[in-house]
């Protein structure tokens, strides 16, 4: 019981604090969340990022391809034919 108040008493208190923010704040941290996304170093890290997960877990399915699921298998494979070959391995950015 004594969670649960706390709880309710940190939720009212959230509630409070957020509301005499109000809506500039909320305005002033959505632009300098999407001025961070737009950022060219951001988007890049990020892509490289992903080209190198992608990189690895074909490397590690690879290596236990046989010892994983049959249906997980199948998916992987499903989603290896979708890409296609064409792809390069810098990614698919307009920076």
């Amino acid at each position: 019981m004594r969670y649960r108040l706390t709880f309710i008493a940190g939720a009212a208190v959230g509630y409070v604090l957020g509301a005499r923010a109000g809506r500039e704040r909320y305005e002033a941290l959505r632009k300098g969340a999407q001025r961070i996304a737009q950022n060219p170093v951001v988007r890049n890290t990020a892509e490289a990022a992903a080209v190198n997960g992608r990189s690895l877990a074909a490397r590690a399915f690879d290596k236990v391809g046989n010892r994983v699921p049959a249906s997980v298998a199948d998916r992987v494979r499903s989603l290896r034919e979708q890409r296609g070959g064409d792809e390069d391995e810098w990614g698919t950015s307009n920076t």
